[in-house]
């Protein structure tokens, strides 16, 4: 913009700048620029106003002696250029400093450009002695001229500064080291200078190279000289400017060079000890990963995850190429006219090691914003009508060339990119604080690192979710007779689950009709899937409950725990997320892990010998049954606003029902009026236990009431989502279970008056909501009963290795005969009762909910009550201990007695089952 003012004022023409801008402490106005480049300057805090209010337009045209139409005005702010266009003002938007300069010369009539592009003058802290170098230089190509060496910096490159020369009539470009103490590895312009050199013998399109210097004496730190390639460096990936098949054929370029480059013959060229020869990515992790903690400035847990996470999930390579190492688009120069490529740049990076490396760092900008500062990206355009190809297509497109069949793992090549980026922006971060790094973007990347390692985390989840859905047929596992053999703290069990003396069922005998009553008998791809649960609560959740426990019991424990956070986030990334869905409800595995009931039944139990492991998974009540609401009977617009951040884990739900006035457990009790007003519903009721309403994550109520009282009686009700956040929603109080208040979720008491919601947040229709409910509740039963087995198979092994330890009366309580009678009927319970719930969850899946009624409500009798029992005996075993918080089993027994009621009363369920046998059996 510099350049483009004084070729605009060496027309003869005015220039202006308007800046809101402020006072400094000295009384002084903030404006860093040359004042002297304008003849009108036009400063907010001394005038009093800013833009865009249309005085300080005026008062600008007034002093320039100027109307409006014979102005230009451009601005980086939407409304501020706004107000000027509807002053008659000329407008221009800058998103790209280049791009506007060429609208500006549109305008205009004639050029503004006149320097070599993308170049500005010398940072003062990259500032190189000219002398010295002038001297190398001349001895070099064997000039005798006494004219001036001509000096700019490349304004890209964030590692290796780079120099635009001229001298006499060569145009030279000059790669060097940074200054002062540099990563081990690091800017390693020997490399660059050697690479470049083989490729142009192998016609491989590079600047030529002339001479590396390694002697620091002349300019400070080693450097190499190559030629300066003319032509153009596309800094926007959105391609502004071009036509649509302009922008794909520059892809496609970009893509065939990409290409010749891992097509070298490295024998021919003399490359083949540039680089360690397999196990690239292995090698590239530890680099990265060593270079990231060398310029560390604060902890970021995006990547923390990523060091553990990418050693756990490397592919196998299979192919050795030459590998640029940093493959984008602004490191190519085209032809100014042709979609051709003319030279590739910028080798810092380049080795021997897996070319799908490459192609994934081709893509970033697929996958970044286009605001974002350092790395422009695409991600918020729409490719097709820019013309250019998606990543897919991009990735497609270079397998078709090198005739390869497309790799399954993309998302972990992605991830690995983003982590690599993330690191080489924190080495940039780094250098910024002590003035070493190039790029005028240095001191933002801090920021930057933050997000980026957030992306690359997001790539990670999804190859953890393709891993399982697409997991092989795997070897059947030894069966294991043997209980709970798993040594850990005294919050863990000390064993896994034996299932009496039932044999694993071959293959041949596991048909999709069978009743699978042990987790070895179940699919390969559940089978593993069962077994990396297991694995991930050994080693994640059971170690972490002491912690999670007192974060309950603390001053802070209505905010969520970070250390939950970071167990969901580990959780996403093995595809232990979202398991609950069963495959009826999400046939095409869009949200879940497609798993049938009976499958999920053996991990919910699983997830259930830890309070916390169900919501690690995202897997816990209230959420399940409320996505699966969405899932069955929301609209596509409802599923993008709540469904979405509920499967992500990024929110939390309530679901609105129990009311204090009425007996709840008959849900056509229910009184809280819905009154349709406009295009509004308005809501006004009391409610209460309300589990999760007062968790600070909790964005939205599942709401029942009544539409119309005078309605046949099931079809009063209906359901509306109602967001966290609308003016109304009244919490009174926590209630308390048994004294435990269940933080940060709670149960709370609530009063909704005058709650206004959009027509549109209706579930169904009017009328609907016992029968969304009853839906609701179906799976859900499921998941609550097994969680209570999961209970119960985790206070009897804390039970038995309790009894083991502890002696009174002179012998260990394992020999006492009450003792070994209640571990004897409590085994016995257990198993009748995990027998009963995978019939019910069988039923399900083979003829549906209603069909399985009467299982159902056998269960649901049968299971809290036996957890109760089976509990109150490990109590009984601990003595007072069983009834600290010192470990789990005070808790189990309070939300075993809760849900005895919580989720429908004993007497209700007896009276269904006593109704179906009568109906039946008679």
């Amino acid at each position: 913009m510099t350049e483009a003012i004084t070729q605009i004022r060496a027309k003869g023409l005015q220039t202006a700048v308007l800046s809101n801008n402020f006072y400094l402490p000295n009384q002084k106005s903030f404006l860093p620029l040359d004042r002297k480049q304008f003849d009108v300057i036009v400063e907010s805090c001394m005038e009093g106003i800013c833009k865009p209010d249309p005085r300080i337009y005026k008062l600008c045209l007034e002093r320039l002696g100027l109307q409006p139409s014979e102005s230009i005005f451009l601005d980086d702010l939407g409304p501020n250029l706004k107000e000027a266009a509807r002053l008659g003002i000329h407008t221009i938007k800058v998103n790209d400093p280049e791009t506007a300069v060429k609208e500006l010369e549109a305008l205009l009539g004639f050029t503004l450009r006149v320097g070599v592009p993308n170049t500005r003058p010398v940072k003062k802290t990259m500032e190189i002695p000219k002398d010295s170098l002038q001297k190398y230089l001349k001895d070099l190509l064997g000039i005798q001229t006494t004219g001036p060496l001509e000096l700019l910096q490349f304004d890209h490159g964030q590692s290796n500064p780079t120099y635009y020369i001229r001298l006499a009539n060569r145009d030279l470009v000059l790669r060097k080291k940074p200054p002062g103490t540099l990563l081990p590895s690091a800017h390693a312009i020997e490399r660059e200078f050697r690479i470049m050199k083989a490729l142009a013998n192998a016609g491989v399109l590079v600047p030529n190279v002339l001479d590396l210097c390694e002697d620091s004496s002349v300019i400070g730190t080693p450097f190499y000289v190559m030629e300066y390639c003319p032509g153009l460096i596309y800094k926007d990936p959105s391609l502004p400017g071009l036509e649509p098949s302009h922008r794909r054929a520059i892809y496609t370029a970009m893509n065939t060079v990409l290409c010749k480059i891992h097509s070298v013959d490295l024998q021919a060229v003399g490359l083949e000890d540039y680089g360690k020869q397999g196990d690239y990515i292995p090698r590239q992790v530890r680099t990265w990963v060593k270079q990231y903690r060398a310029s560390e400035t604060s902890t970021i847990p995006a990547m923390e995850r990523l060091i553990e996470w990418l050693p756990l999930h490397l592919p196998r390579q299979q192919r050795t190429t030459v590998v640029h190492g940093d493959f984008r688009l602004d490191n190519l120069v085209f032809h100014p006219e042709e979609p051709e490529v003319l030279a590739v740049l910028d080798w810092e990076l380049s080795t021997l090691g897996d070319p799908l490396a490459d192609v994934a760092y081709s893509c970033l900008a697929h996958y970044l914003p286009s605001s974002f500062p350092v790395l422009r990206g695409i991600n918020d355009c729409d490719l097709t009508q820019l013309g250019i190809p998606a990543a897919e297509e991009y990735f497609r497109m270079y397998c078709l060339q090198m005739g390869l069949p497309p790799t399954e793992n993309w998302n972990f090549y992605m991830a690995f990119s983003f982590f690599r980026v993330a690191a080489i922006l924190q080495g940039v971060y780094k250098r910024s604080l002590t003035g070493q790094a190039s790029s005028t973007y240095a001191e933002q990347t801090g920021k930057l690192t933050e997000f980026v390692s957030n992306l690359a985390w997001d790539f990670a989840v999804k190859e953890g979710f393709r891993v399982f859905k697409e997991m092989p047929f795997t070897n059947p596992l030894t069966r294991s007779y043997h209980t709970w053999a798993r040594p850990q703290s005294q919050w863990c069990p000390t064993g896994s689950r034996s299932y009496s003396s039932v044999p694993e069922a071959s293959p041949a005998h596991t048909s999709r009709g069978g009743l699978v009553i042990s987790p070895e008998s179940l699919s390969p791809p559940v089978r593993e899937l069962y077994h990396r649960l297991k694995h991930f609560m050994e080693q994640r959740v059971y170690p972490a409950e002491p912690e999670l426990q007192s974060h309950q019991a603390s001053a802070a424990r209505w905010s969520p725990s970070s250390l939950i956070e970071d167990l969901k986030e580990k959780a996403k990334a093995e595809g232990l997320w979202n398991l609950f869905l069963p495959l009826e409800a999400d046939p095409e595995k869009k949200y879940g892990a497609g798993l049938t009931n009976v499958e999920y039944a053996h991990l919910c139990e699983l997830m259930g010998t830890s309070l916390y492991a169900p919501e690690v998974c995202n897997c816990s009540a209230p959420d399940t049954g409320n996505m699966e609401l969405l899932v069955r009977y929301g609209t596509e617009a409802q599923k993008a606003r709540w469904l979405i951040p509920l499967l992500e884990g990024k929110a939390r739900s309530c679901f609105a029902m129990t009311e204090p006035q009425v007996a709840s457990s008959d849900a056509t009790n229910i009184e809280a009026s819905i009154r349709e007003e406009d295009s509004f519903y308005v809501i006004n009721g009391h409610k209460w236990w309300i589990t999760g309403i007062l968790d600070p994550r909790c964005q939205l109520c599942v709401f029942m009431g009544k539409t119309d009282p005078h309605a046949p009686r099931h079809r009063q009700q209906s359901v509306l989502l109602v967001p966290m956040d609308t003016p109304g929603i009244k919490i009174i109080r926590p209630l308390t279970v048994y004294g435990l208040e269940d933080a940060p979720g709670g149960h709370g008491e609530v009063r909704f008056e005058h709650v206004r919601v959009p027509k549109e947040n209706m579930v169904l229709g009017p009328g609907r909501g016992f029968e969304i409910a009853q839906g609701r509740l179906g799976p859900g039963r499921i998941h609550h009963c097994m969680r209570l087995i999961g209970f119960s198979e985790r206070a009897l092994a804390l039970m038995k290795a309790r009894v083991k330890s502890r002696v009174a009366f002179g012998k260990p309580l394992v020999e006492q005969g009450t003792v070994l009678a209640d571990i004897a009927q409590s085994r016995v319970e257990i198993e009748q009762a995990r027998l009963l719930v995978l019939r019910a969850a069988h039923l399900m899946d083979l003829a549906g909910n209603k069909a399985a009624a009467l299982d159902i409500a056998m269960i649901k009798m049968v299971a809290p009550s036996m957890a109760s029992r089976v509990i109150d005996r490990a109590i009984q075993a601990f003595g007072a201990a069983g009834l600290s918080s010192d470990y789990p089993l005070a808790q189990f027994f309070t939300w075993a007695r809760a849900l005895r009621f919580a989720d429908g009363p004993d007497e209700v369920h007896r009276a269904t089952v006593a109704k179906l046998e009568l109906k039946h059996r008679i």
